[in-house]
């Protein structure tokens, strides 16, 4: 009477054992998953709100101890990028282009820093390769700005009026592209896309800035009607005056000069340098 009681406690150990084993088996998974979200976090964070140059050395090491993973190495590539560290950049973009499991987006991302080292040829050469169908705000904005660099102004133009449909946040564009325009000698044009970025963007001061040359470049002196600070107003006065200077609009140029140095709520070094350059040129 005792064998079958023994064979069926034998039974139930066995099972349980198997139970454990394959119960670990799933804590062990679990744990696993658990990890991979943790690092998934913390990668993120690292991107985003870490100091960028504790991003490369967290990423650096990630790589060194994990190597071969693309998460990882393009983690290090946009972590060299925020730490402006621009040529090791493009070889870690490199590494990731090469890598089997490489798209479309990390060759943008390779030519986005490329344009940051002035390597227009080797950007131009690298968004070659991207497809045509591969349609981004990024893509078409660096497309505009290469074009820009070799004075291709209609496909400039082209590229930048798709960039700006892709984005619900065109400032930097229209801003970009108001830059060109000044550059080709198209002041009308240009005011009116520093306006556009302004609309966008009304804290943006460097298209504020752009906006004020472009007015100066046309001899229209008088300050645009856009949110500014006390500060930015003294230095807009600075621009517009060095603006009216080299068109040789000297008596203006004092006058806006005199009004920069007013209007700054601390000393403005550079508008007083300005001036005092003025008046020793005008004594002479």
């Amino acid at each position: 009477m005792r064998h079958p009681i023994f064979l069926t406690l034998c039974a139930a150990a066995i099972s349980l054992s198997a139970c454990g084993k394959s119960g670990d088996a799933e804590v062990e998974r679990a744990l696993q998953d658990l990890n991979v979200v943790d690092e998934t976090n913390l990668n993120d964070v690292m991107l985003t709100v870490g100091d960028p140059d504790e991003a490369v050395s967290y990423f650096a090491k990630a790589n060194a101890n994990d190597p071969g993973r693309i998460d990882l190495q393009r983690g290090l590539a946009k972590s060299l990028v925020r730490a402006r560290r621009n040529a090791d950049a493009i070889g870690a973009w490199e590494a990731v282009v090469a890598h089997p499991e490489a798209e479309s987006i990390d060759r943008v991302d390779l030519a986005d820093a490329m344009v940051r080292n002035n390597r227009w040829d080797d950007a131009a050469a690298t968004l070659n390769t991207v497809p045509p169908t591969y349609e981004t705000f990024k893509r078409y904005r660096l497309e505009a700005m290469v074009a820009d660099s070799k004075q291709q102004w209609d496909k400039a133009d082209s590229f930048y009026e798709t960039a700006v449909g892709l984005t619900t946040r065109p400032a930097t564009v229209y801003n970009n592209w108001g830059f060109s325009k000044l550059t080709r000698g198209d002041y009308q044009a240009a005011e009116r896309l520093f306006v556009d970025a302004l609309r966008f963007n009304s804290g943006m001061f460097t298209a504020k800035n752009n906006l004020v040359l472009a007015r100066g470049a046309q001899r229209n002196y008088t300050l645009p009607v856009v949110p500014m600070t006390q500060v930015e107003r003294a230095q807009l006065l600075h621009t517009m005056a060095l603006a009216a200077i080299k068109q040789n609009d000297v008596t203006i140029g004092k006058s806006l000069l005199n009004e920069a140095i007013e209007t700054h709520p601390q000393y403005f070094p550079e508008a007083v340098r300005a001036l005092q350059a003025l008046e020793n040129n005008v004594t002479n």
